[in-house]
């Protein structure tokens, strides 16, 4: 999807019925607009339902302050108007109360982004903005003021905390700003989630800085027009899981990767850089004997996989994914530990943690380390990894390896885990044909 394509009111819907979906927003709360090239600022109503919203729903105002539409436009106009006059760059302003950073809002501190990669690219520098009704004029004017600040490079700001209210991200487009939004999000409940089972590990500028210079694989590229039936059925069946993978909240919109092995050490993957929500399959890209297919930039990742499939023929996927209560795991120095109930086990076995960087600095090293008897591999403030017999049996594994961790973080409320025992791994081992 091409999403600056749609018009402003579709836009706005799609990206509000986005937010709502994911429970980032309330019936109510929160509020999307888009300052169009002849002046005209788009901007979702006050009042109406934010799970169904229109169309034609969408308010219009025109510079000369006349609205058009059915309905009343949001009471946070007056943030939205002051944005766009101080900063004339913005073309888009969403302002939403997610529940992590709604967290964040009422103690009054902003979210670490340094604790995953490219997170503190995409958010840049966060404000806090003065606390004032909402609606208000002055409230429009203490977050219009921290729009105007600029970081230490010169760059304006894009995101602005609102003390005990929630966040304000401006930026080029509608998507980038929920890009950033979401982004945010998610490091607020990853440190939320962190310090519930340890203590925050955050990446330092060296490490950032690495991350920040990975580059695309540079791969010769190769002309092709046509397509296995097997390669159809695995094109197809990927976009069907990467669509549920989002909606699972185990990807963002634009990280996680999916391959899928097609013949030999070819395989198909997931393209660098699009949304993970609508993904199709003629987006995937095909690589065969070390090359893309020409036009397309596959996952930064492909050089992993790639090792991976060479190394492992019992391996016909990988999936390398972010799911918030693993990653928990991986951002702090809490143990993951999959001995709670025999099906963890069975289906996740140990899960070691790998040093940050080490999919991608040492990536074939690491294709080494990755087998059936460690089929989940955690890395350090960077990503899960799952590889299965089948595309099913590593989201599988993904899955169960997500709700293991979401299960030992909520024993925290509750008492001491009791993990079965080794003399019982040693049973399951048995009789489940697990030993190696």
């Amino acid at each position: 999807m091409n999403f600056k394509l749609l018009h402003p009111a579709d836009q706005i819907v799609t990206l509000m019925n986005r937010i709502y979906g994911y429970k980032m927003t309330t019936t109510s709360g929160g509020n999307l607009s888009i300052l169009d090239d002849n002046g005209d600022i788009w901007i979702s109503p006050s009042g109406v339902d934010k799970g169904s919203l229109t169309r034609a729903d969408i308010c219009r105002i025109t510079p000369d302050g006349t609205v058009i539409g059915p309905h009343k436009p949001s009471v946070e106009l007056p943030l939205h108007s002051m944005i766009y006059k101080r900063r004339p760059d913005i073309k888009a302003v969403l302002h939403a109360h997610p529940p992590g950073l709604v967290s964040f809002s009422i103690v009054r501190r902003n979210p670490n982004t340094a604790i995953i990669p490219n997170a503190s690219q995409i958010c840049g520098e966060i404000n806090m903005a003065a606390y004032e009704v909402p609606g208000s004029i002055a409230l429009g004017e203490n977050i219009a003021r921290e729009f105007e600040k600029t970081d230490k490079n010169g760059d304006g700001c894009r995101m602005v905390m609102l003390e005990n209210h929630g966040v304000v991200v401006g930026h080029d487009d509608l998507f980038s700003a929920f890009m950033a939004f979401e982004t945010l999000e998610f490091c607020a409940e990853l440190e939320i989630n962190a310090l519930r089972i340890g203590e925050l590990k955050p990446l330092t500028d060296k490490q950032l800085g690495v991350s920040f210079a990975k580059n695309n694989a540079d791969m010769d590229e190769f002309e092709t027009d046509s397509y296995s039936s097997a390669e159809r059925e695995a094109r197809a069946k990927m976009c069907a899981l990467i669509s549920r993978s989002y909606d699972q909240r185990l990807f963002s919109s634009t990280q996680g990767t999916f391959s899928q092995r097609i013949d030999g050490d070819n395989f198909v993957i997931t393209p660098y850089g699009l949304d993970r929500k609508y993904i199709e399959p003629k987006d995937l890209v095909r690589i065969e004997n070390g090359k893309k297919e020409r036009g397309k930039n596959p996952s930064r990742s492909v050089m992993l996989h790639q090792y991976i499939y060479r190394e492992h023929p019992e391996v016909n996927s990988i999936i390398i994914a972010h799911p918030p209560a693993m990653m928990s795991f991986a951002v702090s120095d809490a143990v993951f530990d999959s001995r709670t109930i025999p099906e963890s086990y069975i289906m996740l076995r140990e899960v070691p943690k790998m040093p940050f960087g080490s999919s991608f600095m040492q990536a074939e090293m690491m294709a080494k380390e990755i087998n059936m008897r460690y089929p989940v591999v955690m890395v350090e403030n960077d990503c899960i990894i799952a590889v299965g017999t089948s595309l099913i049996n590593a989201f599988d594994r993904l899955e169960v390896a997500e709700f293991s961790a979401k299960a030992i973080i909520d024993t925290k409320n509750l008492g001491d885990i009791v993990k079965i025992s080794d003399e019982e791994v040693a049973v399951i081992n048995r009789d489940f044909g697990l030993e190696m």
